[in-house]
């Protein structure tokens, strides 16, 4: 197919088919290698197809994190009390426009997915990292990973870190989550078909879909779309997520391109928040920078400093003309970890560093005196940064790091997609259901709407997570029988 936004025909039943299944299953990252284990754990035959050469996909380029909660093995032993409606209560606050099906599902379901994973050979260490960092520098199991601590939601919703990393160093873990489920499919002899680049869904007389068809062949069975976002796909950004067309590095892998999402939309299948995109340039660590200022090109505030960095990056592109610097005191004054942001220059006064900035002089002051008056009283009444990070700023000279998209290094990933049912059936329009057709992953839309209310370990946990129940519906559905007994004792084997 290619990149671009022409949908794919539909095609009718061939007269030959050269394989069958009860669930076929299109993309072997995350999403797809856990609805092809939910399938097969359903008894259901599955044929796993991947574009490309090996497993993987944009999921083996992930830290490793699962956003997962209400009371999980790693909480209890870090001695973090969380529950699900606390952990309900955040989603919902979070999200612009919440699915409470889902997120209900999703936060009941979350310690039996933890479960679920670990039973499959995934590996968490029961240990806490305490530090302010985009992914733990170690294999530490458990950190905060989202705006649990930060005004508003710390009000709304009694705080409980969930950001849950497999074990393995830094940024490694989603390399080493993709091995473990590769080798989990191979353990079940689920068929895998690599280099097969699926080009169109195959309907029947009464629009359902029945199989899908690639260069030289079709397969028939009912399909879960696991095929990744459109990050890579330049003419679906311009015209669904334009901010992320300039500026931004893409965060992702080739086949990114939007195809599964095309390949629904043909079937009839909708399309939800697909304006929806994360995007970052964390200027932490070190946790040092949080106790500065960030401010707009007239000197003010606009967001709690101590909020995770997808929320304060969505909150920088928001501002006019997307123009932001982080003001430091000396005593404050260190340098960022992670080469996104850039140091403009250290000044004696606000004055000065107001006219190199182009900001008025009188604001900045006015914001930096309000700022240093309140927190010397332990309180922000504006943005209500937690008390951890509040500090007057006052011992010279001034430094200045630069925001601003284009000039600080921001990233960006897709988060829109098809509409699906808290089972994975992809909709319609109307609500009504595109029989035979199930989506999960990048493709579809589920929990993860915007940057600010993302939190790290989203994609990896409802993309398992979803995968994993579309696979099983999809298998039901298929008229495969379930033989539970015969599961548990290939569980038993292995």
């Amino acid at each position: 197919m290619g990149v671009g936004t022409e949908l794919p025909q539909l095609i009718t039943e061939p007269a030959e088919w050269d394989a069958t299944a009860d669930v076929i299953v299109v993309g072997f990252g995350i999403a797809g290698a856990c609805a092809a284990i939910g399938a097969a754990e359903a008894g259901a035959r599955v044929l796993l197809l991947e574009r490309t050469g090996a497993a993987g996909g944009a999921s083996a380029l992930a830290a490793g994190h699962f956003y997962l909660g209400g009371g999980t093995p790693v909480q209890q032993a870090t001695g973090y009390a969380d529950s699900v409606e606390a952990m309900t209560a955040y989603l919902e606050a979070v999200t612009p426009e919440p699915d409470a099906a889902k997120i209900r599902a999703y936060c009941a379901g979350s310690v039996s997915h933890f479960e679920w994973l670990e039973a499959h050979g995934v590996e968490f260490e029961r240990s806490f990292y305490p530090g302010k960092a985009v992914v733990q520098p170690g294999t530490e199991g458990l950190m905060w990973t989202g705006n649990e601590k930060v005004w508003p939601y710390r009000e709304r919703a009694r705080p409980a870190p969930r950001g849950h990393k497999v074990n393995a160093r830094a940024e490694r873990g989603g390399r080493q989550v993709m091995a473990v489920l590769a080798r989990r499919v191979r353990e079940l002899g689920i068929a895998v078909r690599y280099e097969t680049e699926v080009r169109q869904l195959v309907v029947d007389v009464n629009g359902r879909v029945v199989g899908v068809c690639w260069r030289d062949g079709a397969a028939a069975g009912a399909v879960v779309l696991a095929a990744g976002g459109y990050v890579m796909n330049p003419e679906m950004v311009a015209i669904y997520t334009p901010r992320l067309a300039e500026h931004f590095l893409p965060l992702g892998v080739p086949s990114d391109d939007g195809l599964g999402i095309r390949l629904g939309q043909s079937a009839g299948g909708d399309i939800a928040n697909m304006d929806g995109a994360f995007m970052t340039a964390s200027f932490y660590p070190p946790a040092e920078l949080l106790y500065g200022v960030i401010v707009n090109k007239a000197g003010r505030r606009f967001v709690a400093e101590d909020s995770y960095h997808g929320r304060t990056a969505g909150a920088v592109v928001a501002q006019p003309d997307s123009t932001a610097y982080l003001i430091v005191d000396n005593r404050h004054m260190v340098w960022p970890e992670l080469p996104m942001v850039k140091f403009v220059d250290g000044w004696d006064s606000l004055a000065e560093m107001a006219a190199a900035l182009g900001i008025p002089s009188g604001a900045l002051r006015k914001t930096v005196d309000d700022y240093n008056a309140a927190a010397a009283q332990g309180r922000d009444p504006e943005f209500g940064k937690h008390p951890d990070w509040l500090m007057p700023l006052t011992e010279r000279p001034w430094g200045a790091f630069d925001l601003t998209p284009g000039r600080a290094t921001y990233v960006g990933f897709t988060l829109g997609g098809l509409r699906t049912s808290v089972d994975g059936a992809v909709l319609r329009t109307d609500g009504s259901v595109v029989p035979g057709l199930y989506a999960a992953g990048a493709c579809a839309s589920n929990l993860a709407q915007d940057s600010s209310g993302y939190s790290s370990g989203t994609c990896l946990g409802e993309a398992s997570f979803f995968g994993r129940r579309a696979g099983a519906h999809a298998a039901g559905l298929s008229g495969a029988v379930s033989n539970k007994a015969h599961s548990a004792e290939r569980m038993k084997g292995d």
